[in-house]
């Protein structure tokens, strides 16, 4: 697959440019190359970034930063045994946890929540970081969900991280998923009261939690300008091209 010339490899992190180093010099650099595309490509062009992936696994398949990254790419496509088989081999190679919630998360994908649950209480939790151990509520939380207890999903997700005023990377997706899952639960008016706090901490826009705020608040956005005009008609009235229609939701919670 072709790869822009602006691309050296020397933009990968220093601890895989490490591993990399048991390879020859050409091949390494050609493995680094594909792995700097799969990580532009991962969120944009996940099924680019696949192929990308798929070159650097031929090259070097006993790497394990390459096995991750292949079991991203797959991951991202949803291809949830391929991801599997890659995590489950990246781990062998490195002896990490750090990947435990992800193959948690492919065993939901694969339609397996009892499996994920089953991990959720595994030894290896207790080795995972802070980070990874809030990714491990999250996909427990899903794999009650998947399996109809919403209630459970809901008790899953209370934590301290989840009740701290403090803002972490995770915080956002958390209390996103707490919200949702008080909806799904039919408890309304907590969960605008947590989509609200979702809002707060989600500083670079990484979930949808305003537009379900708003979809909550009665908030429609419509564009401005109508369909079924003639061409060259009049211009819309208001000075942007979208507008927001407010109204209370009758079935808000006070």
């Amino acid at each position: 697959m072709p790869i822009p010339e602006d691309v050296t490899g020397e933009e990968i992190d220093k601890d895989v440019r490490q591993e990399l180093q048991s390879l020859p010099k050409t091949l390494a650099e050609d493995v680094a190359r594909n792995l700097v595309m799969v990580a532009r490509l991962i969120d944009e062009d996940p099924e680019g970034a696949y192929g990308y992936s798929k070159v650097a696994l031929r090259l070097a398949s006993r790497v394990a930063a390459v096995r991750e990254a292949a079991g991203f790419a797959a991951y991202a496509n949803q291809k949830y045994s391929e991801a599997l088989a890659e995590f489950r081999a990246a781990r062998r190679m490195t002896g990490s946890v750090e990947l435990w919630p992800l193959m948690a998360d492919c065993e939901r994908g694969l339609g397996r929540p009892e499996k994920a649950l089953d991990m959720a209480g595994a030894p290896e939790v207790h080795k995972l970081d802070k980070a990874g151990q809030v990714e491990m509520r999250l996909v427990a939380a899903g794999a009650r969900r998947d399996m109809g207890q919403l209630d459970a999903a809901i008790v899953t997700l209370q934590s301290p991280e989840l009740a701290s005023n403090s803002v972490q990377p995770w915080t956002a997706r958390l209390r996103y998923a707490y919200a949702d899952a008080l909806l799904a639960a039919e408890r309304r008016g907590e969960a605008r009261e947590w989509f609200a706090k979702a809002v707060e901490a989600d500083k670079d826009g990484s979930t949808d939690a305003s537009d379900r705020l708003a979809e909550l608040d009665g908030v429609e956005f419509v564009d401005a300008f109508d369909e079924n005009e003639d061409e060259g008609g009049n211009e819309p009235e208001g000075d942007g091209a979208e507008q927001a229609s407010a109204g209370p939701d009758e079935g808000d919670e006070k």
